[in-house]
């Protein structure tokens, strides 16, 4: 299996105001799988009471029409998870759902908090009792704990007192809720469905990214703002700030790697800024070649940009298989790069005799990589370039990208010509990260957050390896 990638964070969606609230939260879910395969779920209200189904697998697997016709409901929220903070099983799977003194509260978190732990140690000496270890509960303990007296009050009471990456959705019994961290690390985007013959309202919906509003027949109105807090009740709409206003620091891997290109992601959209990602590598990088061949899917829209700005062609010359499950049979006999064979397979009438320009948005360990360019020349490249729509990865990631600690990522243990000598290339070149805001128009809708690039973070973290769980440092 290909594991040398940085994993997915998680995908939000919230259905409100519509007779089908499940399906459409289904739907949304679907649209945002990539996003986490971990686990999903549901909760849906019907006015008075909340219903929930989740479980470890894919959305498809996990919601088929008998589970759906039991949550039926008007209202609905839905999460697809991949772990950052936690471990991987069911009871972290999201969203949460709480009774509490302000009544059932659903809940479902994209982000990581990177004060969960020291939070959770006070509430725990306050005599709290935790049912998961994930970040996203403490969220709720806060909700439930807070003195104000209504829940709008008391949610805005709780985000004041975490930090970190967080894109929330939550439900009542008769309400919705999205908020976004100050900051606007992850996306959330809202949108409405016109109310069709005989609907009262319109539908309000949210979802991390455009791509799910595409499927469930949505448009796109706007970004749930950072610091944020929107409130669709009954009656109306209302919106406030809970926070004051800070630097924005948007997660930049959003346009380079996480998000799906037919998606508007941060006001822009997914697909112009990877294509520009491409064409300012080729400018910046410019290499003699045959062939620019993508490392599929992640390399897919950086290749075009890179093959149209230096006339080189572009051709798929590396073959994905998409109908790899989790796991695998190995024979007895092993085979050599066997994981990665198993994913991608050269096209030997493309690539023999070919100088060959292979474009990735990242390498992490490197060890992909390796056995990719191994492979190229197996099919008879002459040459292998490669070139990365992205810096060197140098720093982890604590606002919800699962990536490994420092020692493992190999930018931050050695030089760029140490790495092309490990992989095995005849070239190798990052984009610079001046080139990298340059081509996701840094300034023009967002400010971008790029620690994992440049190991400045917008957070104060404290000592890391003493205050977050090991979950975390994984």
């Amino acid at each position: 299996m290909l594991s040398d990638k940085f994993h997915d964070e998680c995908g939000v969606v919230a259905i409100f105001a519509n007779p089908e609230a499940e399906k459409l939260a289904y739907l949304g879910l679907h649209a945002l799988q990539h996003r986490g395969q971990e686990s999903a779920g549901i909760v849906t209200s019907d006015g008075l009471t909340l219903h929930q189904h989740k479980a470890m697998g894919l959305v498809a697997d996990i919601f088929n029409e008998d589970v759906l016709k039991q949550l039926r409901g008007s209202l609905a929220i839905g999460h697809t998870r991949y772990s950052t903070a936690g471990d991987s099983a069911l009871l972290n799977a999201q969203p949460i759902l709480v009774q509490s003194n302000k009544g059932a509260i659903a809940l479902a978190h994209n982000g990581n908090l990177v004060n969960a732990h020291l939070i959770r140690q006070q509430l725990e000496k306050q005599g709290s009792i935790f049912q998961t270890n994930s970040d996203t509960e403490v969220i709720v303990h806060l909700i439930a704990l807070s003195r104000e007296h209504t829940l709008p009050e008391a949610i805005t009471d709780a985000l004041r007192r975490v930090e970190g990456a967080f894109s929330l959705v939550l439900m009542s019994a008769d309400r919705i809720f999205a908020a976004r961290d100050p900051r606007g690390f992850r996306p959330l985007a809202m949108g409405r469905i016109p109310a069709t013959e005989g609907e009262v309202r319109d539908t309000i919906v949210f979802a991390s990214e455009t791509c799910a509003f595409d499927l469930i027949g949505a448009d796109y109105i706007r970004d749930v703002k950072p610091g944020e807090l929107v409130v669709v009740g009954p009656d109306e709409i209302t919106s406030h700030f809970y926070s004051s206003e800070v630097p924005q620091s948007s997660c930049i891997f959003e346009h380079v790697y996480f998000s799906r290109p037919d998606s508007m992601v941060f006001g822009r959209a997914v697909q112009t800024s990877r294509e520009n990602l491409g064409r300012q590598l080729a400018q910046e990088s410019p290499v003699e070649a045959d062939l620019v061949v993508p490392v599929p899917d992640s390399g897919v829209t950086a290749a075009m940009g890179f093959s149209s700005e230096s006339g080189i062609p572009f051709r798929f010359a590396l073959i994905r298989n998409h109908y790899v499950g989790r796991t695998f049979i190995e024979p007895s006999q092993s085979v050599r790069d066997f994981g990665v064979k198993l994913k991608l397979n050269p096209v030997r009438a493309l690539l023999e005799g070919k100088r060959v320009v292979l474009i990735d948005d990242s390498i992490v360990r490197g060890t992909t990589s390796r056995k990719i360019v191994r492979m190229i020349r197996s099919a008879g490249a002459k040459e292998v370039h490669m070139r990365i729509s992205g810096p060197p990865t140098i720093s982890p990631c604590f606002y919800g990208v699962d990536t490994p600690s420092k020692k493992q990522l190999i930018g931050a243990n050695k030089s760029v010509d140490e790495i092309r000598e490990y992989i095995g290339a005849d070239s190798l070149a990052f984009l610079s990260v001046d080139g990298l805001k340059k081509a996701c128009g840094e300034g023009e809708t967002t400010s971008y957050c790029t620690a994992c690039y440049t190991g400045n973070y917008p957070t104060d973290i404290i000592d890391v390896e003493e205050i977050l769980p090991a979950a975390i440092q994984r």
